[in-house]
């Protein structure tokens, strides 16, 4: 799933809005660097379909009945192979950094131009995170507070000393889907391995224990 020239992104579309849906189909049809895999009008339809054939990335309407983009998200990021989310959704009451927070890779507005959704998307594909309306000081230029609420535990118990093994255990998930959320761990907080990422929580609290 990896794009390069010659290998277009797989890419899944899902949106409530059936005119908007297929209109974002012919769109992403028509352009060479994706490959248009499936489409979904609800957030159940998208996710059977997501389990069966994963792909590089998924755009999602932020309001996707019935579960919502965010619950969705937060179910997709504890399979292994999940794909990469772009939220495309309207730029109110904090959407786009909310977004950020549950863990979408890029969030394009619904009022934006059609090239801004595939631009992102490729962007996105190529690892890049794009969110053009977060207004970072909100976030308290701390990259902790952008971890969704199970990277954060898997972090508390990182911390502990705990193994990967012990750590799937006291979560309830699977060795695999802990690695899975390590590596996004790593790359949020921009480390290397566990051990930086150990460092940097101890970090972290010690400002906020200071008062910095």
């Amino acid at each position: 799933m990896q794009t390069t020239a010659n290998h277009p992104v797989d890419i899944m579309l899902a949106d409530g809005n059936p005119l908007v849906l297929s209109a974002m189909s012919e769109i992403f049809e028509r352009d060479q660097r994706f490959s248009l895999v499936a489409t979904a009008a609800t957030a159940e339809g998208f996710l059977g379909m997501a389990m069966r054939v994963p792909v590089a990335v998924a755009v999602l309407d932020w309001s996707l009945p019935v579960l919502g983009a965010p619950r969705l998200i937060e179910v997709l990021r504890q399979q292994e192979r999940a794909p990469k989310i772009v939220i495309y959704g309207d730029v109110t009451n904090d959407t786009p950094l909310r977004a950020m927070e549950v863990g979408a890779a890029g969030f394009v507005s619904r009022s934006s131009a059609v090239e801004n959704l595939l631009d992102t998307c490729a962007e996105v594909a190529r690892g890049k995170m794009v969110f053009p309306f977060v207004d970072v000081r909100k976030m308290n230029q701390d990259p902790i507070s952008s971890l969704s609420k199970k990277e954060r535990a898997i972090l508390d118990a990182l911390a502990t000393g705990q193994t990967n093994r012990e750590i799937s255990k006291s979560i309830g998930v699977s060795p695999n889907t802990v690695k899975f959320h390590l590596s996004n761990i790593y790359e949020k907080l921009s480390v290397k391995n566990r051990t930086q990422a150990i460092a940097y929580y101890f970090a972290a609290a010690a400002q906020t224990n200071s008062g910095i």
